[in-house]
């Protein structure tokens, strides 16, 4: 069976039975939400680099010790973990003006990206450039939900345990969230069709 028929768990096991496949399945299969979702919350593509390793570093770790709790929900797991670190970065740049960086793991090493026609990943690069812009206009808090459940897969139950709210929050967040996107987008192409 090829790593991406594999479930979250398999690869997982895979991993710490000591096959190095396992977790370069898992990345693959989530770097790109995982990395956006840092990515839009500190809207710097190095620091977004370092929180990422960070994330994993912290992945790997918990992996090996065995405290991973298998419930089936490693995306949210992980997008927990790496909002934690984006939470921490802020508090301790607010302390200290230097950051501190990875010890020297390189997560991107075994990284690989897929290879695609130029005009179709220019036109995802654009559309993606364009809903980012969008997003990072959006209040924090709805930022931050829709963040959390579109990139990261959270529950409104995760998301509402993480950012300390109640669930009828979160929803309300993600439903102003959505509405701010659809004006945004709506007046983007009346732009386009008028200019």
């Amino acid at each position: 069976m090829k790593l991406e028929q594999k479930t979250d768990r398999e690869l997982i096991r895979l991993y710490v039975s000591g096959n190095e496949a396992g977790l370069e399945g898992l990345i693959d299969r989530y770097k790109s939400k995982i990395y956006t979702s840092i990515y839009l919350l500190v809207k710097d593509e190095y620091l977004a680099e370092d929180i990422f390793q960070d994330t994993f570093i912290k992945v790997i770790n918990t992996l090996r010790e065995g405290r991973y709790n298998d419930e089936g929900k490693f995306l949210p797991w992980v997008v927990r973990i790496a909002h934690n670190l984006v939470i921490d970065h802020y508090r301790k740049e607010r302390r200290a003006p230097t950051v501190v960086n990875a010890d020297g793991f390189d997560i991107f090493d075994i990284l690989h990206f897929a290879d695609e026609s130029m005009e179709s990943r220019m036109i995802r690069e654009q559309t993606y450039k364009d809903l980012r812009k969008m997003i990072q206009l959006l209040p924090d808090d709805q930022k931050e939900v829709l963040i959390m459940r579109h990139y990261g897969e959270m529950s409104f139950k995760e998301i509402a345990d993480v950012t300390e709210v109640s669930i009828n929050t979160a929803l309300g967040r993600m439903r102003y969230a959505l509405n701010n996107l659809r004006k945004m987008m709506y007046g983007k192409e009346l732009a386009v069709r008028i200019g």
